[in-house]
């Protein structure tokens, strides 16, 4: 009686044993399709964010081209701002028509600077910047004299020399602030400070145009490059 006892409770115990394993291998199979769901869930977002990620980049990448064809041709306007048209002391420009340059009295003094327009026209910057130094130097009450500060600021801007170009044309700007040219000397300081990769100052200097310079051709210019800054 004492044995079959024991077996009873021995087979109990050994099925209940099998019924845990089995309980416990089902919620195992259970925990392992969550995990492979999980992982698929987890691969497909990581799928998703990484193709998102790349046509970021694209159009990043688009945008950055875009900027830097923009530039160059705002390079491009600017060596145009400073180029003088057919004829001494005549200079173009992109600000359109505008009133014939002053003429000297003195002969000296308007062959001193057709001598230095004409080294500029060539692309002799060097020689027209020392020529209009001098020039300015020997006539610094001259009318001519708000025209060649202008392109004496051109002239190191076409040289390359964006910090005297700038100094130039600043004190161009704040000595003949209602001269022609003078939105289209910010324009070159613009261009200058861009070349510096100072954009936020170029900014600054375009949105100065528009705001003081208002209806000129120089205003409309500015106006279409700062978004691009």
């Amino acid at each position: 009686m004492f044995l079959k006892m024991t077996y009873t409770r021995t087979a109990a115990i050994a099925l209940l044993t099998l019924g845990g394993l089995a309980i416990n291998q089902a919620a195992f199979a259970f925990a392992d399709d969550d995990a492979r769901k999980a992982i698929v869930e987890l691969r497909q977002q990581i799928k998703i964010l990484t193709e998102a990620n790349q046509r970021a980049r694209i159009q990043l990448a688009d945008q950055i081209e875009a900027l830097e064809q923009e530039v160059v041709r705002l390079r491009g306007d600017m060596e145009q701002l400073g180029r003088p048209s057919s004829g001494p002391g005549s200079p173009g420009g992109t600000s359109g028509a505008r009133a014939p340059d002053a003429k000297s009295a003195d002969p000296r003094e308007q062959s001193a600077f057709d001598q230095s327009i004409e080294s500029f026209r060539k692309g002799q910057y060097k020689e027209a910047t020392e020529n209009l130094t001098a020039f300015l130097t020997l006539y610094p009450d001259s009318k001519l004299t708000p025209t060649a500060q202008f392109y004496l600021g051109s002239s190191r801007f076409a040289s390359k020399d964006f910090k005297g170009a700038i100094t130039t044309l600043d004190v161009m700007v704040k000595r003949y602030p209602r001269e022609t040219r003078a939105p289209d000397a910010l324009l070159l300081i613009a261009g200058s400070q861009i070349e510096l990769n100072n954009r936020p100052a170029a900014k600054a200097t375009l949105q100065r145009i528009v705001q003081e310079y208002k209806g000129t051709p120089a205003a409309d210019t500015a106006a279409k490059r700062i978004p691009l800054l």
